[in-house]
């Protein structure tokens, strides 16, 4: 029997992009439904995530798996070709926890660095400059997180190297530059131009008109 495996998505959606990367790199093929995540959720979306009613999905014959990092292992154990995470238990757990520092401390500091104001935005970029500078310090002597070949932790980052960029821009931010993070700037290029990681990045232009809305009704709502 034919398996049946679908990926509820959203364009835009970085979280939705990593688990399009992974499955990519496994050479799973799946049937992609873009969602509409901010007015009217698809009642396949609220039947399949009922929790959180967000997106990334994967409906591996009829069994939904929410979360994009629990989404990643949950492939990663299924198809077991191109493995992403490490076989090693230490060096597994060490993925998952730099995999959970990026989306629980790295991606809430840097949204914060550019969406907010005044002295706010002041202090959040000093901790995002915090964060970001431990994170170059793990990945020194490295090409990708995962050794030569892109790993767990790459695909989590994906957030820094490309839609933090286009966020800096839409906000006219400077947080991750090269300047301050060279060693985070050289491996953002080199997985971006990896042909896998490529193709699965949603167009710039797209993206940053998307952020500079996002931006402006943010600072409508900041003013009154």
């Amino acid at each position: 029997m034919e398996e049946e495996l679908k990926l509820l998505g959203m364009w835009g959606s970085l979280y939705s992009r990593r688990v399009e990367m992974a499955l990519k790199i496994k050479r799973v093929k799946y049937e992609y439904l873009e969602q509409e995540i901010f007015h009217n959720k698809s009642a396949l979306l609220l039947k399949y995530n009922p929790v959180h009613k967000k997106v990334p999905v994967l409906v591996h014959n009829g069994k939904p798996i929410a979360e994009s990092q629990m989404i990643l292992e949950y492939i990663d154990e299924t198809w077991k070709d191109n493995p992403i995470l490490p076989q090693d238990p230490y060096e597994r757990a060490m993925a998952r926890f730099w995999a959970k520092f990026v989306d629980e401390k790295c991606v809430p500091a840097l949204w914060k660095s550019c969406m907010s104001v005044g002295p706010e935005r002041e202090k959040a970029q000093e901790e995002a400059c915090e964060l970001l500078s431990t994170l170059e310090g793990e990945l020194k002597g490295k090409k990708f997180f995962g050794g030569e070949n892109i790993g767990f932790v790459d695909i989590v980052g994906d957030v820094l190297a490309y839609w933090v960029g286009v966020l800096q821009e839409a906000v006219g931010v400077d947080v991750l530059t090269e300047d301050k993070f060279p060693v985070l700037c050289r491996w953002a290029e080199d997985f971006r131009n990896c042909p896998v990681v490529k193709e699965n990045l949603p167009p710039r232009d797209k993206l940053l008109a998307f952020f500079k809305t996002q931006s402006e009704m943010l600072n409508s709502l900041q003013k009154k």
